[in-house]
C-alpha cells in the first residue's frame, strides 16, 4: 500500500506511523516494556559512570539494539499470527529466529557491558 503523501506531509505522516507503532508495541508487548525499562535505566546509569563518552555511547547503543530486535521480533510474530493461528513448521521457525534476534542482542549487550565494567573497575 503506497502512500500518496509527498514532501513534508510524508515526513510528518511517517513520524505519526512510527508513534503509532511505538504505542502499539508498548501497549501490547510486556517484553518491549521490560526492554525499554532496561534501556532507560542503563542509559541513566551510563551518565554517571566514570568512563569515556565513546564507551558510554557503545554501551547505550548495545541496549538500543535490544529494543530494535524486540520490535523486529514483535513484527514477525504479528505477521505470522495474521496469516493464521494454526501450527505450521515455517511459522515456528520464523518466530524462533525472531526470538534469537533478541537473545543475540542481549548477549551482545551483556558482553559489552561486562567488558567495560570489568576493565573499568577491576
Amino acid at each position: 500500500m503506497k502512500s500518496s503523501h509527498t514532501g513534508l506531509k510524508r515526513i510528518f505522516k511517517a513520524f505519526s506511523y512510527s508513534y503509532d507503532g511505538f504505542m502499539a508495541a508498548y501497549k501490547s508487548e510486556a517484553a518491549f516494556r521490560q526492554d525499554l525499562a532496561v534501556f532507560v535505566l542503563g542509559a541513566i546509569l551510563c551518565i554517571f559512570l566514570p568512563i569515556a563518552m565513546p564507551v558510554k555511547l557503545l554501551m547505550v547503543f548495545s541496549l538500543f539494539i535490544i529494543l530494535l530486535m524486540e520490535l523486529a521480533n514483535t513484527a514477525i510474530e504479528m505477521v505470522i499470527d495474521r496469516i493464521g493461528e494454526e501450527y505450521h513448521p515455517l511459522s515456528k521457525i520464523a518466530k524462533d529466529i525472531g526470538s534469537l534476534l533478541v537473545l543475540i542482542a542481549f548477549v551482545n549487550a551483556a558482553v559489552i557491558w561486562g567488558a567495560v565494567l570489568i576493565s573499568s573497575f577491576f
